[in-house]
């Protein structure tokens, strides 16, 4: 039979061992809650690079612990995803997407795992002004004239014999993808014919590549590094097996 003093001790280190215990135990569940979420990262990178035809996978992060009772229920809360050099369609009136940061909740894929279905989403895809550039081929910059209310970009360009010629045009929403060039202002004193070909290349519509299906433009802005347009939209969904 044990002393009480030997019981005492023995007792003493049973109980210096649960913290121990605990620790490990949450360090195991921690690291592996932290591998589910990695996976599920790289799995949906693969499926938006394949959806929105990327040439490379873009960073996902999954919000939210434990990541493992999301994949239980089926529905992660949270997940943002961003891409960078979207490069336009071949077939004309179209804008690269520099970068684009999309935010979607309540993420939740079909049984066949060929779509994906978001409760909400938003979306921010930045166009630098060096993309917009190659894309309207003329030297695009930001105009001193924009406002938040009207935003504006500057393009110069170069005519025949007579130099540099540079016009302003407002940017402005033209659909659920779209953005316009209107509202064309050009400086200097050219001769009417000309300044009607300056407008006339300027002034056009632009459709935005990259963005989920679901999503339409909700606005557009400009500042000194390039034009931001923001997208939202409820119930997204968009295949996973690059098909539209």
């Amino acid at each position: 039979m044990l002393s009480p003093r030997t019981a005492a001790r023995r007792a003493l280190r049973g109980r210096r061992k649960y913290p121990v215990i605990l620790a490990l135990l949450a360090a195991v569940t921690v690291g592996g809650d932290r591998a589910a979420a990695a996976w599920t990262e790289h799995r949906t990178a693969d499926a938006f690079q394949r959806a929105q035809r990327l040439a490379s996978a873009p960073h996902v992060r999954v919000h939210g612990f434990p990541v493992l009772t999301q994949l239980a229920g089926g529905t992660l809360d949270r997940v943002d995803i961003e891409a960078a050099d979207i490069p336009a369609g071949r077939d004309g009136g179209r804008l690269p997407v520099t970068t684009l940061n999309v935010e979607l909740d309540r993420l939740r894929r079909s049984a066949d795992a060929t779509e994906a279905h978001a409760d909400s989403a938003r979306a921010t895809a930045f166009l630098s002004y060096r993309d917009l550039s190659g894309a309207l081929g003329f030297d695009v910059a930001y105009s001193a004239d924009s406002t938040k209310a009207a935003p504006r970009v500057a393009a110069t360009t170069t005519l025949p014999l007579l130099g540099r010629a540079t016009a302003s045009a407002r940017v402005t929403v033209a659909g659920d993808r779209a953005i316009a060039l209107r509202d064309v202002r050009v400086a200097g004193d050219l001769p009417k014919g000309l300044r009607s070909l300056v407008t006339g290349a300027l002034e056009r519509e632009l459709r935005l590549d990259g963005i989920p299906a679901g999503l339409a433009l909700t606005s557009v802005t400009t500042d000194e590094k390039g034009l931001t347009a923001t997208f939202a939209g409820r119930d997204v969904t968009f295949r996973t097996d690059g098909r539209a």
